[in-house]
């Protein structure tokens, strides 16, 4: 599946709020100034095409929805992440964010913990 720009996923975060939009209910959540009309109305082509986005068809409006969730899209942006700054090692990734020293002491007992439970399951 082909990569989103920053736009491309801020209109997919937008997307991923609700099962099903039209155009016009996407171009309400940005902020002042919008886009214009027709811009969403091509970046949701553009999605389409790339495989982010389907729509149906009810009458003469067009319902779309996200085909892949906001989980299944972080997850993939994670793999992608780790393997580009990291050789793909989730250790690497683990070890950077322990060597911050704007990690707490809550945030480092966290970690922990969801290594631990994720050792026994």
């Amino acid at each position: 599946m082909k990569s989103l720009t920053d736009k491309e996923e801020d209109l997919m975060r937008k997307l991923w709020t609700k099962d099903e939009m039209i155009a016009r209910e996407i171009l309400e959540m940005y902020p002042e100034p919008r886009p214009h009309f027709n811009t969403v109305a091509t970046f949701l082509r553009i999605l389409e095409k790339k495989g982010w986005v389907k729509h149906r068809t009810i009458g003469n409006t067009n319902l779309y929805s996200a085909k892949i969730s906001q989980d299944e899209f972080s997850r993939s942006s994670l793999k992608s992440f780790v393997s580009k700054f990291f050789n793909g090692s989730m250790a690497g990734l683990v070890n950077a964010l322990l060597k911050d020293e704007n990690l707490s002491d809550k945030e480092i007992a966290e970690l922990i913990e969801i290594v631990k439970n994720k050792k026994k399951q």
